[in-house]
């Protein structure tokens, strides 16, 4: 029982190492598309909720909320990373939430004798999705009032410009996690259960 604590611990470990490398190492864990980024950062912390269960999922998450709102400080990933990510509802919740919602969602269509594969499709869009959902719907929650000198358009613009956003990054963003996590997940559990069977 100790040695599968340390385990996990270990793999928890290694899973917020590359959360710090996906930050720091340039294209790895952003792609910049103008004043925004396609982020690609949620699929680590979908997998570890997939491998690891959801409360590791919202730990991994956690740590990259934590970067986020950090760099925000001191090493921004856009122009909008100071304005927004500065709010630590914006920087950290939707991150935790990624961890969560997939891994209960997966636990839950798993015990709905889905195949693995599909709930973890199905599980990594839905993830997804709320990491976008959540940080649009709160930029637009907390700085609707401030739209001129977030996107030099007007309030009622922004709702659209925040929708555009959902097209342009959330649903790449959400395709890319369907087809990336399940690869990796799976290969990640069928080497765990061959290492306990060994």
């Amino acid at each position: 029982m100790q040695n599968k604590k340390i385990k996990q611990l270990v793999v928890l470990a290694f899973f917020c190492a590359i959360i710090i490398l996906q930050n720091i190492i340039p294209f790895l864990g952003y792609i910049p598309l103008g004043p925004l980024n396609l982020t690609l950062i949620h699929i680590t912390v979908i997998v570890a909720a997939f491998v690891l269960g959801p409360l590791a999922g919202a730990i991994i998450g956690g740590a990259w909320g934590l970067i986020t709102f950090i760099r925000a400080f001191v090493w921004p990933t856009s122009p909008l990373a100071t304005i927004v990510f500065v709010n630590p509802f914006v920087a950290i919740l939707p991150r935790i939430m990624i961890g969560v919602v997939s891994g209960w969602i997966f636990r839950w269509l798993k015990n709905c004798s889905l195949k693995p594969l599909a709930a973890m499709m199905i599980s990594a869009i839905m993830g997804s999705l709320t990491n976008t959902l959540l940080v649009l719907g709160q930029i637009y929650l907390f700085y609707r009032n401030q739209s001129q000198i977030l996107y030099q358009i007007n309030t009622q613009a922004l709702l659209p410009y925040l929708l555009t956003v959902i097209g342009t990054n959330g649903i790449p963003e959400a395709v890319a996690a369907a087809i990336i996590a399940p690869a990796v997940s799976l290969a990640l559990l069928k080497s765990r259960h061959n290492q306990i069977n060994n």
